[in-house]
């Protein structure tokens, strides 16, 4: 029988993450490296995935790449991949979909109330939110394939929205806010997460993570009533999510795929 740590180790394996330049895409790659494996950071902001690149601590044989990806524009996706797949020479182990469209740009049409939320917007929410992960995934599925090591694994990051409505008192008195796009496109990669797993299986594991509220210096009147709200009684912080990473991405979730780990302090609890 395999210890523990046999189980979750990747040395050896691939794994690529998108949204590579951002606080959970840091921690997520930080993870894997602890596990052994190399990891290519995708993301659209060069500048902070180079940082991110020298930022980690690398033992012998492990890699960090990069590649920049606009991840609405199909033509960058597709040949993000074929980078992928010169750098592993192939063969893939781990897909991290991790990247979202959050509106920080202060998109038009976005933190409005939804009779002024923008058509364009919404569809630009749906293109990097669930249309990326649905091609990535599909490109990355033959590189899955290409070998026989057990890890094989996909995860994509949803959200609490994508699971329960808004709270929207949360947001009074700031100036944030929930929009439809987000919600919508976080469900739809519930759903696609589920029927992925029963379509790739058993060659690939397809898995999701639910995440609750992440802790950014949000306005303190949101963050006393988020508080009140979660029965953990605060946010998120990143390290809260490296056990789910390191589970669903090694052996130890062996006999795991379709489902979602909620990592919400308890918020869909009520």
């Amino acid at each position: 029988m395999r210890t523990l740590n046999q189980l979750q180790d990747l040395t050896g394996c691939w794994a690529l993450i998108t949204g590579g330049a951002g606080h959970i895409g840091k921690m997520a790659c930080q993870t894997l490296l602890e596990q052994g494996a190399s990891v290519i950071l995708l993301d659209r902001h060069h500048d902070a995935l180079v940082a991110a690149k020298e930022s980690f601590s690398l033992s012998d044989n492990q890699k960090v790449e990069v590649i920049d990806c606009d991840l609405a524009q199909e033509s960058a996706i597709r040949a993000a991949i074929k980078s992928v797949a010169e750098i592993t020479s192939g063969q893939l182990h781990i897909v991290i979909n991790n990247a979202a469209f959050v509106g920080t740009d202060k998109l038009t049409g976005w933190c409005v109330p939804f009779e002024q939320q923008s058509f364009e917007t919404f569809n630009a929410c749906l293109d990097v939110n669930l249309s990326a992960p649905f091609l990535i995934s599909q490109l990355c599925l033959p590189l899955l394939k290409a070998h026989d090591h057990a890890v094989k694994s996909v995860i994509n990051i949803s959200s609490i929205y994508g699971v329960v409505g808004p709270q929207m008192v949360m947001y009074e008195g700031t100036d944030m806010g929930n929009p439809a796009a987000y919600a919508a496109s976080k469900a739809g990669l519930m759903q696609l997460t589920k029927w992925m797993a029963c379509t790739v299986a058993p060659a690939v594991r397809v898995n999701n993570i639910v995440l609750g509220g992440v802790f950014r210096g949000q306005d303190p009147a949101f963050l006393e009533k988020y508080h009140q709200r979660v029965p953990l009684g605060r946010m998120a912080i990143e390290e809260d999510v490296k056990g789910a990473i390191a589970y669903l991405s090694s052996q130890l979730s062996n006999y795991m795929t379709g489902q979602s780990l909620i990592l919400d302090g308890g918020w869909t609890v009520h």
